[in-house]
């Protein structure tokens, strides 16, 4: 698994949570414990009115709101990641 994750080193990806909470942005550094991001959004779908899903697609489209400029996830929050490229849209 580490090497997929690696594999995405560099680009814009999206942290799936199994929660409200969903993380974008750029992958600049994996280890055991963390997944870390530079110019990255975190962003709590309770405090809104989209979902993760509509979040996600709205960010595809008119790209990544920054509110953090590095962020260290703990790897366990994750439960996917894949390229904001790879996002269907509707």
């Amino acid at each position: 698994m580490c090497d997929a994750i690696r594999s995405m080193l560099n680009e814009e990806v999206v942290f799936d949570t199994g929660t409200p909470i969903v993380y974008i942005g750029t992958l600049v550094d994996v280890t055991d414990h963390t997944l870390v991001l530079i110019d990255a959004d975190m962003h709590d779908c309770r405090l809104g009115h989209a979902n993760p899903e509509e979040y996600i697609a709205k960010t595809h489209a008119v790209g990544v709101h920054v509110n953090r400029r590095r962020i260290a996830v703990m790897r366990k929050a994750v439960i996917s990641i894949s390229r904001l490229a790879d996002i269907v849209k509707d």
